[in-house]
């Protein structure tokens, strides 16, 4: 028996992958999704095999007051050339069914993850060129301010909240590289080989889990972030506030009153909040186990006259100097 070649069902899964090249050129590959108070529905920006689509016109026009260059499909070279990457991967698919060797198998999937690393990196050049190299003669120019959208995940840009995430020919081509993967593992052993080595797998399972759970906190730009609820300019580093939600994204406040209110007023997953510590500039600690202090002798800016701590003693300290009381973290969610 040679060992070498595929199972049948690592065929079958190579047709399918090679029909989910063809089809992730029917549908977007990406999406940012803009989202500010006078657009409640949205904007939305579609990114295809060969095209830009959504709200270009719209979007473009924004860009325009900031700097930004308008997009437009023909400045893009990944658009001619996309479609016939997909056309190969495909084609290399359907050689794979019939080739039918584990090698050939490992040499798509490398190929197709270096694919992968490419177009990620290209992404992140084409946004960081679009949001930092801005029309010095634009009508709104912010000192220090780029418009760059996030790889994937979520961005605060200035009054616009921008949501980068795949779309449904993006997901088709996740799949493809989690079904390369299972023919993989099939085709090698690898659950075997794993399970002779269990702490090896434990630790692996620990690595993995400590980097999706990771909530730190995002440094507050001041004089440059919006507070999400009143959309002042954060300018004063001792009275911010942040929530991170459990899909990662960040809503920043310049008081913890204006944090109080968008709580009360919005449904907000939150998974960590975070306060500024009063005593030290622009630092964010955990809000669950800071120490506050009110008074009206604490002129915040939204006139909250709430200041967290990371120490007990120095909010003491504070209380006592600033003729202040204590109060909890319930209370500041709650007045």
């Amino acid at each position: 028996m040679n060992t070498s070649k595929i199972t049948v069902f690592s065929r079958i899964i190579l047709v399918l992958i090679s029909g989910l090249f063809i089809f992730s050129l029917s549908f977007p590959m990406w999406q940012i999704e803009l989202e500010a108070p006078q657009y409640p529905e949205g904007l939305i920006l579609k990114l295809h095999a060969d095209k830009i689509g959504g709200d270009v016109e719209i979007i473009n026009g924004l860009n325009h007051y900031i700097g930004m260059k308008t997009l437009h499909t023909e400045d893009f070279i990944e658009f001619k050339i996309l479609p016939y990457i997909m056309l190969f991967f495909s084609f290399m698919s359907l050689l794979m069914v019939f080739v039918a060797k584990r090698k050939g198998v490992l040499l798509l999937f490398v190929t197709f993850i270096l694919f992968g690393i490419l177009a990620g990196v290209d992404f992140y050049r084409w946004n960081y060129e679009y949001g930092h190299n801005l029309d010095p003669s634009a009508a709104i120019i912010v000192p220090g301010m780029a418009y760059q959208p996030p790889l994937i995940g979520y961005k605060q840009l200035l009054n616009f909240g921008a949501y980068s995430i795949p779309d449904i020919g993006g997901w088709m081509l996740i799949t493809v590289g989690l079904l390369l993967g299972i023919i993989l593992v099939k085709e090698f052993n690898l659950l075997k080989r794993f399970k002779k080595n269990k702490i090896a797998l434990v630790l692996l399972s620990m690595g993995f889990m400590s980097s999706c759970g990771s909530t730190e906190p995002e440094s507050i730009k001041l004089n440059v972030d919006q507070c999400s609820f009143c959309k002042m300019s954060i300018s004063d580093g001792r009275f911010g506030a942040e929530i991170i939600t459990k899909k990662g994204r960040v809503y920043k406040f310049d008081d913890v009153a204006c944090l109080s209110n968008y709580v009360h007023e919005n449904t907000v997953d939150a998974e960590k909040f975070y306060v500024h510590d009063y005593a030290t500039e622009n630092t964010l600690i955990p809000a669950e186990t800071a120490y506050y202090i009110n008074g009206t002798q604490i002129s915040s800016p939204m006139r909250g006259n709430t200041a967290a701590f990371a120490s007990e003693k120095i909010a003491t300290d504070y209380m006592n100097k600033l003729d202040s009381k204590s109060i909890t973290w319930n209370d500041v969610l709650n007045p």
